[in-house]
């Protein structure tokens, strides 16, 4: 019986892997205690306790789903997780590796040999196999294609021909189809033969005499129809349906408009060539948001918050490089009203506040855009109309909370004068934080790159450059004599 872990209180899973940890530490301290007793056996008595251990360990990881054996992977430091992995070893090879995270399955894979990765492989189906196959090493995978039979083979070819953030490269190929000219009765002998359904079936695919795709035949319908009535009788016409090279995005969005378990993939010439299922939506959604949070503030890609320090150095190295500059040219920007800070010290204790709201505005727009961008591309109208928008709630919060700021500033200086810089220095912030909000991710969407990718580290250094000039550069004007 698989023990299956309670998902909606993390505390399950983090005790799982306290107790983990602590049963390879108790087998870590009891093999240093033998190692140190200098027992003529020892070494054997190492070995048997080591065994022992380890033995308990794996009884206690095979009760585990390949989901949550995949989370215990990834929360493990590296020595401790190929380890584990030794012991997981088994005919859930594959779908661990389909289950772990990128950045977690590639050092898994190269701790494997050719025999053990080839075995991995071959426990999926074609549609699973391409969502692993870029992490595999090519003799490996060339060496899986020549042991799939053909349907598979080209099922798989056909998968990894589309690109990951298409509906071909998310789509499988389990699915029923049933004629239309056939009686309920034929299709629930048809059924009945079957040993199981392909998970979250809830609708049959109904298909012509030339194989074309005509409607959907729901599961409550095929129940309770009358045995005698043919399939084109009561199935639905008006079916949610996909093409392959469909944006995931917008069918995902269609997944959550309209509730839906499965839907057919349709081509150019009608024939249904895969189906769209719940899971694979939701994990798409969840990566999807993942790296969109890794994007804003310059990550690249995934990272195993365990891998070797030199890879974490390079993935997060170019973004830092440009914060670098950016800061740099943040302080020469001080640097050019050091004498209206040293005659006002009090501008030196409000920049901050100044910058620092802007750059919360900035993320808050960059956010907004971003979002929409990822379920649709803005024409040149949609792109005004989010221009006139975000500048006119940017004006509004500007006057709101630059003169919330100008009553405590009033409160702690008693400088009217200054009070007054600081309300206008917010406004005009909140402006350049909204125009630069709309401007950095639509730019970037118009040169074909990613518009959250380092969105937040370039909205950052805008609003603080831009908050210091503007507010030192209003002190400048108006309270020096």
């Amino acid at each position: 019986m698989t023990e299956l872990i309670d998902h909606e209180n993390p505390r399950h899973i983090s005790r799982l892997i306290r107790d983990i940890r602590e049963d390879m530490a108790r087998n870590r301290l009891v093999e240093s205690l033998v190692d140190r007793a200098h027992e003529p056996n020892h070494n054997l008595v190492e070995q048997l306790v080591h065994k022992q251990n380890l033995a308990r360990l794996q009884m206690r990881l095979a009760k585990l789903h390949p989901a949550d054996i995949a989370i215990v992977l990834e929360a493990l430091p590296q020595d401790e997780r190929l380890m584990v992995w030794d012991l997981v070893r088994s005919e859930h090879d594959g779908e661990v590796l389909l289950e772990v995270s990128d950045a977690v399955r590639a050092s898994l894979v190269a701790a494997m040999n050719r025999q053990e990765i080839l075995n991995a492989a071959t426990q999926l189906e074609a549609d699973e196999l391409a969502d692993i196959a870029p992490d595999l090493p090519e003799q490996v995978l060339a060496e899986v294609l020549t042991t799939l039979p053909s349907a598979e083979r080209e099922q798989l070819r056909q998968a990894m021909s589309y690109p990951e953030d298409t509906v071909g490269a998310l789509m499988d190929f389990e699915m029923i189809t049933v004629r239309a000219d056939v009686r309920i009765e034929v299709v629930q002998r048809y059924l009945r033969r079957m040993d199981d359904l392909p998970d979250h079936t809830d609708k049959l695919f109904v298909i012509n005499r030339d194989g074309g795709f005509v409607g959907l035949l729901h599961l409550k319908t095929l129940l309770l129809s009358e045995p005698d009535a043919v399939v084109e009788t009561v199935m639905a016409r008006d079916a949610v349906e996909f093409s392959p090279t469909e944006k995931a995005r917008e069918a995902a969005d269609a997944f959550e408009r309209y509730d839906l378990i499965s839907a057919p993939v349709i081509d150019a010439q009608r024939h249904i060539v895969g189906r769209l299922t719940i899971d694979t939506v939701l994990d798409y959604i969840r990566e999807s948001s993942d790296e969109e949070r890794l994007a804003q503030v310059g990550l690249h890609e995934e990272e195993d918050i365990f891998a070797p320090i030199v890879k974490s150095v390079k993935n997060r190295t170019p973004w830092l490089a440009i914060n670098l500059v950016t800061a740099l040219i943040a302080s020469r920007v001080i640097g050019l009203f050091d004498g209206a800070i040293e005659q006002i010290v009090a501008l030196a204790a409000l920049m901050p506040i100044v910058a620092g709201m802007g750059g919360n505005v900035g993320n808050q727009t960059i956010t907004m855009i971003v979002r929409e961008l990822a379920f649709r591309k803005l024409d040149n109208r949609d792109i005004r109309l989010l221009y006139g928008k975000e500048l006119r709630v940017a004006l509004i919060n500007g006057l709101v909370w630059g003169g919330a700021l100008a009553l405590i500033t009033l409160l702690f200086y008693h400088d009217p004068a200054l009070s007054g810089v600081m309300m206008a220095a917010v406004v005009l912030n909140f402006q350049a934080a909204a125009f630069f909000g709309v401007t950095i991710p639509v730019t970037r969407m118009k040169l074909g790159r990613d518009p959250a990718l380092g969105s937040s580290v370039l909205i950052t250094a805008i609003t603080d450059s831009g908050g210091f000039f503007i507010f030192l550069g209003l002190a400048s004007l108006f309270l020096l004599k």
